[in-house]
């Protein structure tokens, strides 16, 4: 599966865990864990990939570290499955934080376009925000917890169909006006 391929399939799964989380907010905890869970599972997977479809160290490293942030998120929500929405809340912002301050550094590596940069730097930025309102406001209860990781995940899921798209241009070859034959002198 190739990088854009994972950006696809990261960013529709945010979307319905997004779209499910804001619809059905009064989700228990134990439910919310294993959304969760499934949601680290799935952007492991993708930074894996990620991962090991770069030609650069770098890269290979940040995704892999990553990836196994998320595999350990994941193993941890369904170990417990009766954590209280504090420590959840507490986990996920810890998360969100170290995944946005990633995702930052990522908008600045030279060989992405401006938009894709511009998309990296910005999810970063929301990421953080979403951990730090977590931190400051862990008294929330799992009700807001998912309306709130609800919301991010849509934003994650569109950002990431955008970074989608913008690749997908970026990759397809375009034809060139003299390309047709037009201003070919006789």
């Amino acid at each position: 599966m190739s990088f854009s391929s994972a950006l696809l399939w990261r960013g529709l799964s945010a979307i319905v865990i997004g779209i499910v989380s804001v619809a059905w907010p009064d989700v228990t905890v134990g439910a919310l864990a294993l959304v969760f869970a499934v949601y680290a599972f799935i952007a492991a997977a993708a930074d894996t990939m990620r991962a090991f479809g770069s030609d650069r160290a770098g890269p290979v490293v940040g995704s892999l570290l990553l990836a196994v942030l998320s595999v350990v998120a994941g193993v941890m929500a369904i170990a417990w499955p009766g954590i209280t929405a504090l420590v959840l809340t507490i986990w996920i912002a810890a998360w969100a934080l170290i995944t946005g301050g990633a995702e930052v550094a990522m908008a600045f590596r030279h060989h992405e376009t401006a938009g894709q940069r511009a998309m990296w730097g910005l999810t970063g930025l929301v990421s953080l925000a979403l951990g730090v309102a977590l931190f400051v406001r862990s008294d929330i209860g799992a009700l807001s917890l998912a309306t709130v990781f609800g919301l991010f995940s849509l934003f994650y899921g569109i950002s990431a169909l955008v970074l989608y798209v913008q690749l997908r241009q970026a990759t397809t070859p375009t034809s060139s006006p003299s390309s047709s034959g037009a201003g070919v002198g006789g």
